[in-house]
């Protein structure tokens, strides 16, 4: 009952706070199994995958590949992600399939041309070989891999396409110019503006997705699609070659763990910074009464802000490859977080500049997907994939129909050059043949006695580890219901620029004047007015999942 009534209390204080922004939803509720992401067909189908006998892996691997078909700026076959699993009880595991440099890759090769729109933009994509990954080694035995494929052949085939879908893939053909195969296969036959409801019909897509389903990820390495990825590298000076793709591997990798106020706290190791980040800010916030701050006060967000800035720093200076460089273990231990608040001061903001440590800063001269299930057995996955920037690269292999990403700009692109404006250049991060770049994505599952509670995560680019900071201490610390949780507004620090970023930023005037009062510099988010997309399933101590779609873009919570 109190945790009910804190939870009311909360979602009145959303309300009040989200002024003209529509009034709170209720989470979806289900016994069986939830599905949570931003593309509704996608979420159906995986629905329907776990109610033909399918555990939470079988659902992600079919919502992974609708998603390259329904929400093309971020879901993907022609990037990477990461898939956090943990199984009914157990320790979790993560599949890890972040793209890869090509073999001709070099360090300094973005230092005059760091163009995201080309073909050398692009990374050696790992969606496909981490999907089999996952699938073989984890999946329920009970459906098939074309099982699982097939929703997105239909999809590829005839696919009525949702409102935020129609004006996103209109405005994009119309500023892709030099793309004409992005133009081509997503532009509305005859010329005009796609409208909701109109049917967009990928063939070459659906030709690429039958040669998965029917020859797995070597349907896709190897063979005919290998080769036309070749092609279209050749042909537009990117760096991918047959080769590169034939040696590319998915690898399973342990999950970070951390504990905060009686949960486990498990997420993605790098080259994610994700786990780590949110394992050490949870760390420093540990040692603070945040509820007692309040959940929208200039006091909370301080506080929160300072944890960011110096989890962002760390990440700027350890955090890569860790098939390349070393990343210290310390980073999520209790007593380095104590070490590091210790020059946090309630009542000013520490300048970014001050931490910068051995970092030397030069003077001066975002598109992610995640979706978050739960089974029947209480098994939970949280993913997140992304081509980088939305839509990628814009380069669409000619013959195949997806989309390349253009993660190589994930790398740090300018050696040993680090801005007050945001720009890193230290070496963990530099790029090198076959490694793999430094990732942002969080998905992230707390958990209590061995056991799922909250499957969370979000897209983002740097501000999901923030978003799913936000996310987690919503519900733990200030009794947030799911639905709340993700419906709040959210800030991002990320170091450097040294400035706080805000949601709703004009209706918030009054928490500007606080948090510029304690010396932060305050921004509103660009170019949009929402942070992140963060899709999540609470499980509650009767067992039901109550899935809450975010409504910053589009979603939907299925269960049954």
């Amino acid at each position: 009952m109190r945790r009910f009534l804190s939870a009311l209390l909360t979602t009145l204080a959303v309300a009040a706070s989200l002024h003209a922004q529509p009034a709170p939803r209720q989470a979806v509720t289900a016994k069986q199994g939830m599905v949570t992401c931003v593309s509704p067909p996608a979420a159906e189908a995986g629905s329907k995958i776990l109610q033909k006998g399918g555990n939470a892996v079988d659902a992600a691997v079919t919502v992974a590949f609708a998603m390259a078909v329904t929400y093309p700026s971020a879901g993907n076959i022609g990037g990477g992600g990461f898939m956090l699993i943990h199984p009914p009880a157990g320790e979790p595991t993560v599949i890890e399939y972040r793209e890869a440099a090509p073999a001709a890759a070099t360090a300094d090769m973005f230092v005059k041309n760091r163009d995201p729109l080309t073909h050398r933009a692009a990374g050696v994509p790992g969606t496909v070989r981490g999907l089999e990954m996952a699938f073989k080694k984890y999946g329920s035995g009970k459906v098939t891999w074309a099982e699982v494929v097939e929703p997105a052949i239909q999809l590829a085939e005839s696919w009525p396409l949702e409102a935020w879908s129609a004006r996103s893939l209109t405005r994009l053909v119309r500023e892709s110019p030099k793309h004409p195969e992005f133009c081509r296969c997503f532009g509305k036959p005859g010329g005009g503006e796609w409208k909701a409801g109109d049917i967009l019909r990928q063939p070459d897509l659906a030709k690429t997705l039958r040669a998965i389903a029917e020859r797995g990820s070597a349907g896709f390495y190897t063979g005919p699609v290998a080769e036309m990825i070749e092609k279209e590298m050749k042909a537009g000076g990117g760096l991918i070659t047959q080769a590169d793709l034939a040696a590319y591997q998915a690898k399973e990798r342990p999950a970070i763990h951390g504990t905060y106020r009686g949960y486990d706290v498990w997420g993605a190791s790098p080259p994610s910074s994700g786990g780590i980040g949110i394992v050490e800010m949870l760390n420093m916030l540990e040692g603070h009464d945040l509820k007692s701050l309040g959940a929208d006060t200039p006091a909370r967000w301080h506080l929160t802000a300072e944890v960011m800035k110096r989890a962002f720093r760390d990440r700027a200076r350890w955090i890569g490859d860790p098939d390349f460089v070393t990343v210290p273990t310390n980073l999520i231990e209790k007593p380095y977080a104590r070490s590091l608040m210790s020059t946090f001061d309630p009542n000013k903001a520490t300048p970014s500049a001050s931490l910068a440590g051995d970092i030397t800063i030069a003077p001066e001269p975002e598109n992610t997907t995640h979706f978050s299930i739960v089974d029947a057995e209480g098994r939970g996955v949280s993913n997140t994939y992304t081509l980088e920037e939305s839509y990628g690269s814009r380069v669409v292999v000619r013959g195949a129909g997806f989309i390349l990403n253009n993660e190589m700009l994930d790398f740090n692109h300018i050696p040993g050059v680090t801005t007050q404006k945001g720009k890193v250049g230290t070496p963990a991060n530099l790029v090198a043949p076959g490694k793999r770049m430094l990732s942002s994505q969080t998905p992230t599952i707390l958990a209590k006695g061995g056991k799922p509670v909250l499957v969370t995560g979000s897209p983002g680019g740097r501000t999901i580890i923030n978003t799913v900071l936000c996310i987690v201490t919503n519900v733990v610390d200030f009794d947030m219901d799911v639905q709340a949780a993700v419906d709040f507004p959210r800030i991002h620090h990320q170091w450097l620029p040294d400035e706080i970023r805000l949601e709703r930023y004009p209706d918030r005037q009054e928490l500007v004047a606080g948090l510029e009062k304690l010396g932060h510099k305050v921004t509103r988010h660009q170019p949009s007015r929402f942070q992140g997309d963060g899709h999540s399933v609470w499980i509650a101590p009767d067992g039901t999942r109550h899935g809450a779609a975010d409504r910053r873009i589009m979603g939907k919570a299925a269960g049954y």
